[in-house]
């Protein structure tokens, strides 16, 4: 269960679904550290959710691109507060175009905010996990990663990657009590069936099933307009 001996660290939180997961965390007593690039805003953001919750929620501002720079942040979260027990990844950028026309710095770019992220910080968080035998990584995936899309390219290329290092990270950690898991949100967020409060509960509840037993676990959960998550 979700206690106040667990450490979330959402990367990439926005005002959007990372804003409402770090709620749905600390509302259950969690401790909550958020990275984003946008000082100004994560300050008011770490503040607003730290009001609401009665929960302390720390931001901390760092380029997830950025190599050294999330691998500091690490450090310093590790320094100032703990070990995370969850992981949630989170970023992503759109890039309005299909692939004959999307710029190749683009592209790059996106994979290596999107994915480059992810295995930086899982490298990061996983040792601790894999010690104590428990942690939960929880990746937002996307329905574009597994079609396609001509409306932004350099996005769908971003989420089949995440999805599918997602995949291998939970291949490798689960045998050390490690649960990763993507949740590909086949649809938009905030329309019908896609409501933002539902889908971080649900980030929650995948967290909850890492007490489990890891037969129980699923690498991918798939979130369709019915507003329930399905295993892939």
């Amino acid at each position: 269960m979700t206690s106040r001996a667990d450490l979330v660290v959402v990367v990439g939180a926005g005002p959007g679904l990372g804003r409402s997961v770090a709620v749905a965390f600390a509302r259950r007593g969690a401790q909550a550290v958020l990275i984003a690039r946008d000082s100004g805003r994560l300050t008011a953001l770490a503040r607003e959710i730290s009001e609401q919750t009665g929960t302390a929620v720390h931001g901390i501002s760092t380029d997830a691109a950025d190599e050294a720079g999330l691998r500091r942040t690490f450090s310093a979260i590790r320094d100032r507060h703990s070990d995370p027990t969850v992981l949630v990844h989170n970023p992503s950028v759109a890039v309005e175009a299909p692939p004959m026309t999307t710029p190749y710095e683009s592209l790059i770019d996106g994979f290596r905010l999107a994915a480059g992220s992810l295995l930086i910080a899982a490298q990061e968080v996983a040792p601790a996990m894999r010690a104590a035998g428990r942690g939960t990584v929880v990746v937002t995936g996307g329905g574009s990663g597994l079609t396609g899309s001509t409306w932004s390219a350099a996005l769908a290329v971003q989420k089949a990657a995440v999805r599918n290092l997602a995949m291998s990270l939970a291949a490798e950690l689960r045998p050390d009590g490690v649960h990763v898991v993507t949740v590909t949100i086949d649809g938009v967020l905030g329309t019908e069936g896609f409501e933002v409060p539902r889908i971080a509960d649900e980030y929650v509840r995948l967290h909850e099933l890492s007490d489990g037993p890891p037969e129980t676990w699923n690498a991918e959960v798939v979130w369709r307009g019915d507003g329930r998550s399905r295993p892939s």
